[in-house]
């Protein structure tokens, strides 16, 4: 409600309206929430432009200027992209297969094993803990590259060439994911824990049941960026497979559009072959930023 003030003038006493402070943030609001919407339109163009490009026919693919909205859309593309390898021994379902199920078990092995290994670092100082965890954070500094060869010297030696265990086995060791484990770890107060010994609890009962729902906002952000990297990932297939039945989607992306005669055969296979590789990663970040979001609202521990 605006609000009246008093005001002394010439012996006699005169109510002016004041304009209250709320209307005034309102606008700033208004126009905070236009401009953010903008914004979010804007940053809504890379996704609007891998549809449409992959529902474009040839002759919009080579267009000059590209335009980012289709004008004819067609399924061609998807077609092309599967019949590619209708002669060939392994088909393009194979690879898709090969992704989706290297993907879901790395992700879930590392996010599982990256907590086991956070809880005893966080929450039970042993001898040499600080020396562990110094290690794994000088581990963060070794780029991919130099650890190519010694991954091949280890999964050689196991004998898991051509295995899905070459695929998943080299993800499992994150040092990311176990030091951002770690970090939200040592936001969760030691008097639960103590609490939940008083009252009989377990210590495997109190990781799966008071730390683990606690730390699920860690939990979703290591899940979202592990199977962002492990999707996309065509080291496990250059190295460890020699078996094209063992390939995964990304190489044979990769392959798709190589040695040939010119540079526009196969590009609407390819246009269809980068939007199947963008729609996972997509619905596995809106899932679990929503799970986030969720699960930082509800939380009682701040």
């Amino acid at each position: 409600m605006a609000a009246i003030e008093p005001v002394k003038k010439s012996g006699r006493r005169r109510f002016r309206w004041r304009r209250p402070e709320f209307i005034k943030w309102e606008r700033a609001q208004i126009w905070l929430a236009f401009w953010l919407f903008l914004l979010g339109v804007f940053m809504l163009l890379p996704l609007i432009y891998i549809f449409n490009h992959a529902l474009k026919p040839y002759s919009e693919l080579f267009i000059f200027p590209p335009n980012i909205f289709v004008i004819n859309p067609t399924l061609s593309n998807f077609s092309e992209l599967f019949v590619v390898t209708r002669d060939s021994l392994i088909p393009a379902s194979r690879y898709l297969f090969n992704s989706v199920f290297i993907a879901i078990l790395a992700t879930a092995a590392v996010v599982v094993v990256s907590a086991l290994c956070a809880y005893p670092l966080s929450k039970h100082k042993f001898p040499g803990a600080n020396a562990l965890f110094m290690v794994i954070i000088i581990s963060l500094m070794f780029v991919p590259e130099t650890m190519q060869i010694p991954r091949y010297v280890v999964v050689s030696s196991l004998g898991i060439m051509n295995t899905y265990w070459a695929h998943i086995l080299p993800f499992v060791a994150a040092p990311v994911s176990v030091f951002l484990m770690k970090q939200f770890m040592d936001q969760v107060p030691n008097e639960l824990l103590e609490a939940a010994k008083i009252d009989g609890a377990k210590e495997f009962t109190i990781f799966l049941r008071i730390v683990m729902p606690i730390c699920m906002p860690a939990v979703a952000t290591n899940a979202i960026l592990q199977f962002q990297g492990i999707w996309g990932n065509t080291e496990t297939s250059v190295l460890f497979m020699t078996d094209d039945a063992m390939k995964t989607f990304p190489f044979f992306l990769q392959t798709l559009t190589q040695n040939l005669a010119n540079a526009v055969a196969r590009q609407g296979a390819a246009a269809a072959a980068a939007l199947v590789m963008f729609l996972p990663v997509l619905f596995v970040f809106l899932v679990f930023q929503r799970k986030v979001i969720a699960t930082m609202a509800h939380s009682g521990i701040k």
